[in-house]
């Protein structure tokens, strides 16, 4: 009887975390659905994101959100990326990877150079301003920054406002550019096709994560959705995309956690770092827009999709930002998976080696 006892307040207790989750989700989903209204760029992204964001930040939101709900907005829109990735599309990225090489070396170099620069400023090790700067998933950084003897905590929360600031900005200056897209929906859909043909995309999705993170492989759950899907349509079969409604709503889980990441307790005594963390966010922004404005004069590229191909943020957020904004998705996609085969290795060792000079300088 005790037992019992004991456990009604524990399922009362997960019964309210679950109604209150809900609740959050359902209005990022109402601001996604103003934002759309409004006719913002990548608004079921956008839109919970600042939700989110204004909750974690006021205290309304003390926790972020359950980053299992991560996996699945990835897949989802990994696996409808890999659907772009025609024969014809593969052929184009094949015949331009020199050029991909050279736009993921042009935005490490020039985040490198600018660390040197916020490290002098925000008066902190070069080896924690180059990780919170380089530009790597959070998740990566704050393994590195942990065998770095690093604090995790303001690397993360600055690369968090690194790609943040990104998703936020990039779309709206392009759509301030070039207007608005002729359709209102996040992305362009085809025909939902048969059932089963939808079935075998989310069989890819989900068994491209599993076996990619069973791999050892960073960011398992876009690069595995992606790769499988890519392979089969790359391969001449044709594949349906996901009906609108789903995904809107993997959407809405990417923007949501991510803004619930701006936890306050982050902030405490790194306002300064974060402050200059921002504007370097900005100038690095920047400096990539015009070399990529460079690299498309030089080779013919696209402008806007070289903008989005250099931009410092993260593959998924790029990606969806590509397709709203009817870019060449396989291409900016190609840049930054690219980038993140180039970066990932060279991560940790450059960490390190700024880490020694660091400790010598000290010394």
């Amino acid at each position: 009887m005790a037992d019992r006892n004991a456990a009604l307040p524990a399922a009362f207790g997960a019964a309210a975390a679950l109604i209150r989750l809900v609740a959050i989700y359902a209005l990022c989903a109402c601001s996604g659905w103003l934002c759309a209204r409004m006719g913002l760029p990548l608004p079921w992204m956008i839109g919970p994101l600042l939700t989110t964001a204004a909750m974690a930040l006021s205290g309304m939101l003390p926790k972020a959100l359950p980053v299992r709900t991560r996996p699945f907005g990835q897949a989802v829109v990994a696996s409808t990326v890999g659907l772009s990735f025609t024969t014809e599309a593969l052929h184009v990225v094949i015949a331009t990877l020199p050029l991909l090489v050279g736009m993921a070396t042009m935005t490490a170099v020039l985040a490198l150079g600018l660390s040197v620069m916020q490290a002098r400023i925000a008066r902190v090790r070069l080896s924690r301003m180059a990780l919170a700067t380089f530009p790597v998933a959070p998740v990566e950084a704050a393994i590195i920054a942990e065998s770095c003897g690093i604090p995790p905590a303001p690397v993360v929360m600055a690369q968090t406002l690194r790609i943040a600031a990104i998703v936020v900005t990039v779309p709206l200056l392009l759509y301030a550019i070039d207007g608005r897209p002729d359709a209102l929906l996040p992305v362009r859909v085809a025909d939902a096709g048969h059932p089963a043909l939808l079935a075998v995309v989310v069989l890819l999705a989900a068994s491209g994560g599993q076996i990619f993170r069973r791999l050892g492989w960073a960011n398992p759950h876009f690069l595995g959705p992606l790769t499988l899907t890519a392979i089969v349509t790359a391969s001449g079969i044709a594949l349906p995309h996901y009906p609108p409604p789903v995904l809107a709503a993997a959407q809405i889980l990417l923007g949501a956690w991510l803004g619930s990441t701006f936890q306050t307790h982050l902030f405490r005594g790194a306002w300064h770092e974060m402050v200059v963390s921002l504007i370097g966010t900005v100038l690095l922004l920047a400096l990539t827009s015009g070399g990529a404005l460079i690299l498309a004069r030089l080779s013919g590229l696209n402008w806007e999709t070289a903008i989005l191909g250099t931009a410092p943020g993260g593959v998924t957020e790029m990606a969806l930002t590509a397709q709203y904004l009817r870019q060449d998705v396989a291409l900016v996609t190609a840049a930054h998976v690219v980038r993140i085969f180039l970066l990932m290795p060279l991560a940790r060792p450059l960490i390190r080696l700024l880490d020694r000079h660091d400790r010598a300088d000290a010394t």
